[in-house]
């Protein structure tokens, strides 16, 4: 079992930044890709940003690439999201997850989810 608890969401204005927080327990954190989702109301849950176990290799999606960076620091078993210029269209509630793989659809493992919400 991984449990992730997550923090740092909030309300903030179009154009401004966030960064989310995640913190793993349990099983050996670093041998899981981590990852990030998000579902806007009324919207199906869709994937944000991953990254490869040792950190090497991130993925995004192509709505948030280049105003989001996914980082770990797997000393601290974190994962971090920095969202920066931050649009509306953001708004979600944003979900830490794990898995052995980079590229699913399917996490093994979610967090609890944090609300952002991008005022224009």
């Amino acid at each position: 079992q991984v449990q992730l608890v997550v923090s740092g969401g909030g309300l903030v204005q179009a154009g401004g930044s966030l960064r989310l927080s995640c913190a793993a327990s349990g099983r050996t954190f670093s041998n899981y890709a981590l990852g990030w989702f998000r579902q806007a109301p009324g919207k199906e849950r869709e994937f944000v940003a991953a990254i490869s176990w040792r950190g090497g290799v991130t993925y995004y999606a192509d709505s948030v690439k280049g105003r989001f960076t996914i980082s770990r620091d797997n000393a601290k078993n974190m994962v971090y999201l920095q969202m920066n210029s931050l649009k509306p269209e953001d708004t979600a509630v944003y979900y830490c997850t794990a898995d052995p793989a980079v590229i699913t659809t399917t996490p093994d493992y979610w967090g609890q989810g944090t609300q952002v919400t991008v005022s224009s």
